[in-house]
This record gives structure tokens, sequence and C-alpha cells, in this order.
């Protein structure tokens, strides 16, 4: 072959090209019914391509417009913003029971204003149906009465606000157990009046009487020491304590 190829460099001539054409016969092809069982076997052994990992819809998030409000739901929303300026005790409770004659209001109306407010800590609390125990005076006791007389109202566990102070449930229970304010005062009075008697009738007595009175005290202060010393009994009975050794084994 290489030396074929010298030769033909060498002459400069090209070999003649022989086109050899191979004829075929043609061939028709007739449709054919597959069996069932390798139409069964193909549909089971068919190839399913995998999901991708990311859909379209996380790569490319459709925009979501912020949601203008209804003149309704301002004017709720007014309602609920003068009910909680102008009570000092509101209760969140749940309502079991609704009949048709409630108007309900949406939560979402809530959830939104009340984070501008010092009572962001009740925003949980305002899920489904939800009841609002209101008033300008804090009435605990009366409100106890009530949620215990009606069954179908739950008072939820922090859902009590009063003077913009939340309270537990507990904490309602004990706040509605104190007296009143009139009664403090009366206490506070009564108790201040008796001190300013003790004390009027003590100076009436005159200052002989009250020089007394001071000496004896301090011979008083001044014996304890001396008695903790030399009575054994004495120092037990001032610690709460007994000398009884019986009496201390039990302890």
């Amino acid at each position: 072959l290489a030396v074929g190829l010298k030769r033909v460099c060498e002459t400069g001539w090209l070999p003649a090209l022989q086109l050899i054409c191979s004829c075929f016969k043609s061939v028709t092809h007739h449709w054919k019914p597959m069996h069932i069982m390798k139409e069964k076997l193909m549909a089971v052994t068919e190839h399913i391509p995998p999901k991708p990992l990311t859909s379209e819809t996380y790569m490319n998030p459709p925009v979501i417009l912020p949601k203008e409000e209804t003149g309704y739901e301002r004017l709720l929303w007014c309602q609920v913003k003068q009910i909680f300026l102008d009570n000092k005790m509101i209760i969140v409770c749940q309502y079991n029971y609704i009949p048709g004659n409630v108007s309900l209001l949406p939560p979402t109306i809530l959830r939104d204003r009340l984070q501008k407010y010092n009572i962001p800590n009740l925003l949980p609390l305002f899920v489904e149906h939800n009841f609002l125990f209101v008033s300008m005076e804090t009435r605990a006791w009366e409100t106890l009465h009530i949620l215990k007389c009606v069954p179908q109202i739950n008072m939820l566990g922090q859902g009590a606000c009063i003077n913009n102070v939340i309270l537990t449930q507990q904490g309602f229970v004990n706040f509605a157990k104190l007296p009143s304010i009139i009664t403090a005062q009366g206490e506070s009075a009564c108790f201040f009046s008796v001190m300013t008697s003790h004390t009027s009738r003590l100076l009436q007595r005159g200052s002989v009487h009250l020089c007394s009175l001071l000496v004896l005290y301090i011979q008083q202060q001044n014996e304890k020491p001396h008695l903790a010393r030399t009575n054994p009994f004495y120092s037990c009975r001032q610690r709460g304590l007994s000398s009884d050794p019986i009496s201390k084994k039990k302890i």
C-alpha cells in the first residue's frame, strides 16, 4: 500500500473511481398485535422521569399584593380600639356555644392592630371564636362569679388584662379575692385612728408616766442577756425550743 501511494505521488495520476451499487430487497413490515403479558410488562417497566428537586413555584414565588382594608373592617377596628381605651379590665374567653344572634369579629382585625399597643401577649389568644369581658371598673369578683355560673364560657390561660397588666387565670383568681379599694382604705384609716388614739392617751397621762415606762423598757432589755447566761431554760424559750430532753428527741 505504501509503495502504491508512492507511485501515485510520483506519476501524478489518480486511480479511477468505481461506484459499486448494492441493491437490497424491499421489506414490508406488517403490524402484529402484542401479547397481553408483554403489554403489561412494558407498562410496568416504563421509565418515569424523576421530579425536579426544586419546583418552579419555589424558584419564582408568586407576588402577593397586600390586601386593602374595607370600610367595614376599619369601622370594627375603631369600635374595638375604643373598647380597649375606655375599659380598665379586659378578659379574653372562649365561647363554645355561639347562637345565631351573636355578631362575630374576625380575629385578623385584632391581630394586625394589637401589635401597636402594650398588650401584644394577648395576640395568641385570639383564635376562632372569642368572647370579651370588658368593664370600666375592676369588678374581678363579679366577673369570676359569672364565669363559674356559665360553663359554656372558658377563660383562657393568660386572658386577663387589668390596668395594662396581663394576669394568668390563677393570678386573676387571686386578684378577685383581694378586698376592694374602699374596704382597704377603711381598714387603713381604722388602723391609723387606733394608733393615734393610743398615742394621744399616752401623751395625756403626763411626762412622769412616760419616763417610768421608758425606764421599765430599758431595764427589761438589759435583763435579757443576763437571764440568757444564768438560766438555760430562758434562752431555749427565747429560741422557741424546749429544755426537756424528751421533747428534744420528738423534735
